[in-house]
């Protein structure tokens, strides 16, 4: 069974994300604890090193880290970081452009810049059918790396 973790904005793309926490097409793969937004923002407040620590127990023992886009994901610190220590402990990586995931706030979002390294996929989770394909990306992924 994969672990996966999960990268995002987390006030930006929380409603978007849950949409693709909803999926229920992991199939086999077991996902990180998801923290609400609120979860998150306590977390943040107990300190940055709290924060890496959650971060990096989140990620040992984790196959693939799968990196959800949305307009500002590349700009946010945590998820540079997450980016950084997947790729140095060796994890799979992917992204997938969540913007245009509707949510209740709105229907879509701008396109935002791959925060991902050349040479790892990215996906869109409406054009290439996110809800049925991403336990197969994550897998090929996962293999990939030989994982």
């Amino acid at each position: 069974m994969r672990k996966v973790f999960f990268s995002f904005h987390h006030k930006r793309d929380v409603l978007r994300v849950a949409v693709v926490r909803n999926s229920n097409r992991f199939m086999g793969n077991q996902q990180n604890p998801w923290l609400d937004n609120a979860e998150w923002e306590k977390l943040k407040r107990t300190g940055n090193a709290a924060v890496q620590s959650w971060i990096d127990d989140q990620l040992r023992g984790s196959s693939v880290t799968v990196v959800l886009i949305g307009a500002e994901t590349a700009n946010r610190p945590w998820v540079k970081y997450e980016i950084a220590k997947s790729i140095e402990m060796g994890k799979g990586l992917i992204g997938i452009y969540i913007n245009r995931v509707p949510s209740m706030l709105s229907p879509s979002d701008p396109r935002g810049a791959n925060p991902l390294p050349a040479g790892y996929p990215t996906y869109d989770w409406q054009d290439n059918v996110g809800r049925m394909n991403l336990g197969r990306w994550i897998e090929a992924e996962a293999r990939r790396h030989g994982l």
